[in-house]
This record gives structure tokens, C-alpha cells and sequence, in this order.
């Protein structure tokens, strides 16, 4: 099948927003090997491996499917990585694998990290059959590898008790022993990654240090957008606060409410932070990267002259110039992918419309009121937020910690560095909560 006419795509995954040319940084400047000339596909291809340290993908099979990826071909990137994940469940399925049941949970991981690879650049057609199919087959993948754990991971639906919404999360617990209260770190994801990358990137590590762990997706993130068609709304407390009342009601003899952590990745830096101003039952709160106007995303990408025509209030003539400028072949990579899944996540086909949503989602009103230890992180080259995790801490002020990744740990939610990333904030939290 064909793609829509949109010329590029830019997937900003939980772990890749930053693209390589993003503040003037180019890519011969970048501190890395490069896996593609396309800086977006790099970054695609750079995501799983944040999540191969933890059973979520293998390396080899990754390094040949950027060798057959024609650079910028968004069809090529898709139709490799769907194969992958094909192959990867083949061997799963394979009987003769079957006595190996950890290996084979950890294929089953992979074959859904490749699954939701091939679903990046598809989100600009709203009724390509794909999008409903690779996410189908991605998320039975993942819920094979989460019945392979020891002990198992949960899938749960929380309703909200306000908001026609149900928060769809995943529980993972620490251990069995039910005489024992471990911490719980609450992991939100932002834009556009799935609560199954966040597994790999951030409950593995928390599993190994005995901590128990929650994944959950809100209106316009990928499983609740999908299957309950609802876009982003900014009032995250309505869906942290049943994810807390769920933790404090059905697992109350497991959960530490004095070590209770909320962690938002990506633009789940203001969602997290936006729930936290409103949620006290919280004990820490981490901001991996600090966000505060996601609107300058938008705004930073976009020509000046196009928003110059926004903010005259010409949203008949904004949207006409947008919209050409996503069709256009000459397009951005980030540009088109970020318009693409705006109004994707927002759930308008409005460019204006999209962008007057996304400029409600700034901290400024109340990162102020937030009263618990905060660790925010920032990203070197992270050309896109650049300076927003300062404006953060600074609002919050002393009970903040600002810690500044560096080199090949410096770009968005410094991908494909997760060991220095977990021994960062796993040390702050033990500094911080004992």
C-alpha cells in the first residue's frame, strides 16, 4: 500500500523527539556513528536500541535493517521494519524455541518493538488500514512477553471519574511476597510513544531495584486514541488521579505510599508535571525532559511568515498554508511528522485548531504550587527544548534538581544512553525518598 502524499515523517517517539539538525547542530558535529544520512530515520533506528539493554529488541537485526533502509524513503523504513517483526514472531511461534520460555518472551518483546517501529510514519493517514493493524499485532506481541515474565505483567483499565475516558495502564509488580511495601514509580509517556517503550526504558530498571512499577496512556496517546478516539486534554490530573486511587485501593498491600514517584518522558514533562500540581498524594516527581510551553515545538518548526499569518488570526489562511507545506515534497522531515501527528493526537484535521490546543499545555499557571523533590532532566542536544528544563527549575526552585546529560547521552530523553539514564535517577531517588 501507498503512504498519503505527505513526503516525510518524523516520528518523535517517547525517547526521540530531537532531531540531529535541530539547533543548528549538524550532523557531522553529532558525537556519535550516524545509522542513517536521514537524521530522522538515525533517531528511529536509535530508539530500539534504548530498549535492546532490556529485552525489547536485538542489536543485529536492528544494524540490518538500517543497512536496507534507503535514507528518507518512508515506505522503505516501514516495509523493512514490518518484516522484521514478522521474522521475529516466526521464531517466537517456532516450536523448537519453546523450551527456552525466557528467550522466547524476550522475541515476543522485540517482535512488538518492530511492530510499533513500522507504525511510525503512518499516522498521516488517518484510515490507512495499517494503523489499526500493526498496532493489533504489536500490542498481542507485547501481552505474549508480558505472560513470559516471572511474574507476569498486568494489563488494566482504570475509568476516569471525570472525563468520558477509560486509562488503559499495565501493572508490574516487584515481587510476590504480599507481606512486603515496595516504592512505585508511575511512568507516563508523552506525544506519541506507547506505554510498551516504557516498560523496557524505565519498569525494567525499576523491577531490578525492587521498585514496583505502572504504565498508563491518556486521551491522544496511542492505545486510548486508537480505541477510544479521543485527543489530548490538558487537565492531566484527570487521568493521574485514578491511576493513584487505583494503586492505593487494589494494590495498597504492595505499594509504599511514602515512596510513591511519578515520571513523565518527553512531553509527559508537562503532563506529569501538570497532574503533580494537582495530585498530593505524590512523594517525587520526575521530568525527563522538563517542558515548559509545548507549543514552541510547533512554533519553532514552522516558517516564520506562516506564523506570523497565526498569530494575525488568520486561521482559514493558516490552515490552507500548512496544509500545502505538510504535502509539499520540500518539507522538513520534523515539520511534516510533527503536523501529521498534531492533529493526529489533538484529533482535528485544523492546523490552527491543533496549535491553539497545544498552547494550553504550559506550566507556567502552576509549576510553582508543585511541593514535592523534583529531578528534571535536560539534554545537550536537545535543540527542540532547548532551555526549557532551566525555565522549570527555576519556577520550582529549591526543590528542584536539574541534571544535564551530556555527549551521547544528550539528546531527548537521552536515547539509547538508558544505563546512564536509570543509574542517574534511580541514585536521585534513592538520595531523595531513602
Amino acid at each position: 500500500m501507498k503512504f498519503s502524499t505527505f513526503a516525510y515523517a518524523w516520528p518523535l517517539t517517547a525517547t526521540v523527539l530531537h532531531c540531529l539538525a535541530a539547533g543548528g547542530k549538524s550532523i557531522q558535529n553529532q558525537p556519535m556513528l550516524q545509522l542513517s544520512s536521514d537524521p530522522t530515520m538515525h533517531f528511529d533506528l536509535l530508539s530500539p536500541f534504548s530498549l535492546a539493554i532490556a529485552g525489547g529488541a536485538d542489536i543485529g537485526p536492528i544494524l540490518g535493517v538500517a543497512k536496507d533502509i534507503e535514507a528518507g524513503d518512508i515506505e522503505s523504513f516501514t516495509q523493512q521494519f514490518y518484516k522484521l517483526a514478522n521474522e521475529t514472531k516466526a521464531q517466537a511461534e517456532d516450536p523448537d524455541n519453546s523450551y527456552d520460555a525466557i528467550n522466547v518472551r524476550d522475541t515476543w518483546f522485540s517482535a512488538s518493538t518492530y511492530y510499533r517501529k513500522a507504525a511510525n510514519y503512518i499516522i498521516g493517514n488517518w484510515d490507512d488500514p495499517r494503523l489499526p493493524q500493526t498496532w493489533a499485532e504489536q500490542t498481542a506481541a507485547f501481552d505474549k512477553g508480558l505472560a513470559g515474565m516471572t511474574i507476569p505483567g498486568e494489563r488494566v483499565r482504570i475509568p476516569a471519574a471525570k472525563g468520558n475516558f477509560t486509562v488503559e495502564a499495565v501493572w508490574y509488580a516487584a515481587s510476590e511476597n504480599k507481606q512486603v511495601k515496595a516504592p512505585t514509580l508511575i511512568v507516563g509517556n508523552g506525544f506519541d510513544a506507547a506505554q510498551e517503550d516504557s516498560f523496557h526504558v524505565y519498569c525494567v530498571p525499576a523491577l531490578a531495584r525492587g521498585w514496583n512499577c505502572i504504565t498508563y496512556e491518556g486521551p491522544g496517546q496511542p492505545t486510548v486514541r486508537r480505541n477510544q478516539s479521543i485527543g489530548f486534554i490538558p487537565e492531566w490530573e484527570l487521568v493521574l488521579t485514578p491511576v493513584v486511587d487505583y494503586l492505593l485501593q487494589e494494590k495498597s498491600d504492595i505499594v509504599d505510599v511514602n515512596k510513591l514517584a511519578l515520571l513523565g518522558n518527553s512531553m509527559g514533562g508537562y503532563l506529569a508535571a501538570r497532574a503533580a500540581a494537582f495530585e498530593p498524594r505524590l512523594s517525587a516527581l520526575l521530568l525527563i525532559d522538563g517542558m515548559w510551553d509545548f507549543s514552541l515545538l510547533f512554533f519553532g518548526g514552522l516558517p516564520k511568515s506562516v506564523v506570523a499569518i497565526f498569530n494575525a488570526g488568520n486561521y482559514t489562511d493558516f490552515d490552507r498554508e500548512v496544509i500545502s507545506l505538510r504535502k509539499s515534497e520540500n518539507v522538513t522531515t520534523e515539520i511534516a511528522w510533527g503536523i501529521n501527528q498534531g492533529l493526529w493526537a489533538f484529533k482535528t484535521r485544523s492546523p490552527s485548531d491543533m496549535l491553539k490546543q497545544a498552547q494550553k499545555y504550559r506550566v507556567k499557571e502552576f509549576i510553582s504550587t508543585i511541593d514535592i523533590p523534583v529531578f528534571v532532566a535536560e539534554g545537550e542536544f536537545d535543540g527542540w527544548l532547548e532551555g526549557q528544563a532551566q525555565l522549570v527549575t527555576d519556577a520550582i526552585g529549591d526543590k528542584a534538581t536539574l541534571h544535564k546529560f551530556t555527549g551521547v547521552a544528550g539528546y531527548h530523553c537521552h536515547v539509547s544512553a538508558g544505563q546512564e539514564l536509570a543509574r542517574v535517577m534511580f541514585a536521585w531517588l534513592k538520595k531523595t525518598l531513602g
